[in-house]
Formats: structure tokens, C-alpha cells, sequence
């Protein structure tokens, strides 16, 4: 079978590409086009604002989300989209279904990346289909981004979606004994936050809405842990130090919003009460490198707590999320995934087995352009 293609989707990519397949503007937005790190291009180049550059990182993730739910469409995947969890604008999550639900299935609560600015619930919708597609329910949580809000306010807001999946998700066919959270990049790391925080509440007696031990495992996909450790690695790749402090509310809280160095800092009773986690990482990823996953694995593991890390060979930041997915046959990632979410069922293993490999979603060229895309986002975001 042919890669499915939606022709008005397509069309829409293929305007804004010029013939060499570089990106092209065609929206009022008006940005430089992003430069790879270290280029030695020669000419001056033309500086844009903030603003602008948001503003073209959010056109781009529109072209790309679009296509998606695009794919998802056809391929008839039952979503309900943009379930209220609290009370600010940004407070929805998307619901994938499985199409036939006979009993009670396992959950996957899943924050999105988007380098904490251009995040959205949508970014999700890969993974989302591909685990309903293999009997688990997906919230993918949206947030406040910067600056609407900054790191407090995303943990907050992830928090309290991860809450609603705990306390609703029976309503909609979920096992709320089996809640899975999962969290990618920027995702990775609010997340992270919002897991351990939470763990330090509930050890020290504090009111909570939903408790640690509900989550039977947490996956971080290519996330960073150690926000100290980051800065300059950001700064060189685009992210400026006063915008990433910024959204860090400061020097100073870079430490409290620091999953790996909390843990360092955290009780036994706190650590006692985290869920095993799991750290994936490609090896070729450059956004954030593969190291803060070691480094994160290796304090979790000393502090006691359960902790493996899977590294991808050869695998960038965005393949093992978006690429991958998209090229259909058995994706390594979600395999690792299932293999833990469904290590006590083996009836629903069997059927997994026995099931033929997806098929691929998008022809070769479109993924490279994605790939582009998704890589560069990150950087235009932050260039000034």
C-alpha cells in the first residue's frame, strides 16, 4: 500500500518548500531563516525579533500538526479532543481511544515537548495513535507555554491534567490502577518535575490530588534533568540565557526546577514512593544529548530508586518520536514501551505479536522535511 498523503496537506508543505527543498516564507510572519549551529555561511544575516521567530516556530508546528490529524482522519482513530482539566485557557488534553474497548485499559498520561514555548497537546498525536492502535488509552495533557506562563505554572498545569487522568479516566474505559506518564523533551522534564514534586509532597503529608503511587512507571523521551548543566549547551544552540532564565523564573530556581538535583537532595521516604523510570534517548540527538539521560539514570539509580536507561543508536531528538512512527514496520520505541506496559497481559502480547507491522504513513521526502522542521523549530524559537 501506498504511504498515505492528504493532497491539500501536501500541497500546503510543497508551497512553502523552493525547489533545492529548503523552506520557503509564505506567511506574513517575518523571521531569518534559521542557520545551522556553527555555519560558516558566509554574508551577513538578518536579525528577527522574538516575536517573530515564535511566530514562524508556530506556523511551522501548524503545518506538521495538521498533516497529522490529517493521517488521523483517514485512518479513523476515535480522539476526544481538547477535554477541559482546569481553569486556564491552555488547561485541555486529547483523549485516543481504542476503537473496541471490552475492559478496562491501560492509560498513558503524556506531556509534550516544545522547548517549554511552542508546546502543544497535538505533538502527541503520533504516539497516540500507535498505542491506541495497541489497546492503551492516551490523554496527551497541553499547558501554559512562555511566556504565558513560565516553568512553575507548566508543572502546575501538567500536574493538575495528570491529576484529572487519575481521578476520571474510569469514565472513559481507563484502568486507573494501570497510569502510565510519559513525557518527551521539554515534556520530559515538566513532567519529571511534576512527578517528584508531587512525590515530595505526599512524603511529607501535604494535601494532594492524586497520588505517585497511581503511576506504575514513568518514560522520559529525550529529556534534559539538570538545568544547570544545560545553559550553556542551550545558549550555544540558540536558546539565549536570559530568555531561558526567564522561563526558569531565574538563576536561582534553575536547582528547584532540576528533577535530577531534587533527587539528590530528596529523602528516602521520597524516593521510596517514585514509580520505576525509564530514560530513552537517541545517541545522535544534538537538542538535548543523550548524557543528561545517563547522568539523570545514574543519581536515580544512587539514590535508590528504579531506573533504566535505553539508549537509541543513531537516533536523533526527533526520530524516536516522529520520524520513526511515521515510517511504519515495528518502531523500537513503542516496542520497549508496550513491552512494559503489558508485561502481566499476556493475551493482549500474543495479539501484538501475531498483529501486522504498521504501515508506513508518509513517502521519505515528507519525513526529511519534518525532520527539518522539527529541529529547527526549537532553534527559531529562541533566536533574537
Amino acid at each position: 500500500m501506498r504511504p498515505v498523503s492528504s493532497a491539500e496537506e501536501v500541497g500546503a508543505l510543497l508551497s512553502r518548500s523552493d525547489s533545492s527543498g529548503r523552506r520557503r516564507r509564505s506567511s506574513p510572519v517575518q523571521s531569518a531563516s534559521p542557520r545551522p549551529v556553527g555555519c560558516g555561511c558566509g554574508g551577513p544575516r538578518r536579525q528577527s525579533s522574538f516575536r517573530d521567530d515564535v511566530g514562524h516556530a508556530a506556523s511551522e508546528t501548524y503545518l506538521v500538526t495538521r498533516l497529522t490529524f490529517s493521517l488521523l482522519q483517514y485512518l479513523g482513530l476515535p480522539v476526544r479532543r481538547s477535554i477541559v482539566y482546569g481553569e486556564q485557557p491552555r488547561n485541555r488534553l486529547d483523549l485516543y481511544i481504542p476503537k473496541d474497548i471490552n475492559r478496562p485499559c491501560p492509560v498513558v498520561a503524556f506531556v509534550t515537548g516544545g522547548a517549554w514555548i511552542i508546546g502543544y497537546k497535538a505533538w502527541g498525536s503520533l504516539l497516540g495513535r500507535r498505542l491506541a492502535e495497541r489497546g492503551i488509552i492516551v490523554a496527551c495533557i497541553d499547558y501554559r507555554n512562555f511566556p504565558q506562563g513560565t516553568i512553575g505554572d507548566m508543572v502546575s498545569d501538567a500536574s493538575q491534567g495528570i491529576s484529572y487522568v487519575c481521578n476520571n479516566i474510569a469514565s472513559y474505559g481507563g484502568d486507573p490502577n494501570r497510569i502510565y506518564l510519559v513525557g518527551q523533551s521539554a515534556g520530559a522534564h515538566i513532567a519529571a518535575c511534576a512527578l517528584i514534586e508531587q512525590a515530595v509532597k505526599e512524603s511529607s503529608g501535604q494535601s494532594i490530588s492524586w497520588s505517585v503511587t497511581q503511576i506504575k512507571a514513568y518514560f522520559g523521551l529525550s529529556g534534559g534533568y539538570n538545568m544547570h548543566s544545560l545553559v550553556d549547551h542551550f545558549h550555544e544552540r540558540g536558546l539565549n540565557r536570559s530568555i531561558f532564565f526567564s522561563i526558569m523564573e531565574g538563576e536561582e530556581s534553575l536547582s528547584r526546577y532540576s528533577p535530577e538535583i531534587v533527587v539528590k537532595q530528596s529523602s528516602s521516604q521520597t524516593i521510596a514512593l517514585l514509580p520505576p523510570i525509564v530514560l530513552m534517548h537517541g545517541t545522535e540527538d544534538y537538542s538535548i544529548p543523550s548524557s543528561a539521560s545517563q547522568t539523570f539514570a545514574d543519581v536515580l539509580q544512587q539514590a535508590g530508586a528504579q531506573a533504566k536507561l535505553q539508549l537509541y543508536e543513531g537516533k536523533t531528538h526527533t526520530d524516536i518520536f516522529i520520524q520513526d512512527p511515521l515510517r511504519g514496520g515495528r518502531d523500537p520505541l513503542v516496542e520497549d514501551v508496550l513491552s512494559i506496559i503489558h508485561v502481566d497481559d499476556e493475551i493482549t502480547q500474543e495479539k501484538i505479536a501475531l498483529a501486522p507491522a504498521p504501515r508506513r504513513l508518509v513517502f521519505e521526502w515528507q519525513l526529511q522535511l519534518a525532520r527539518e522542521t522539527m529541529e529547527t523549530t526549537e532553534l527559531s524559537s529562541y533566536r533574537t
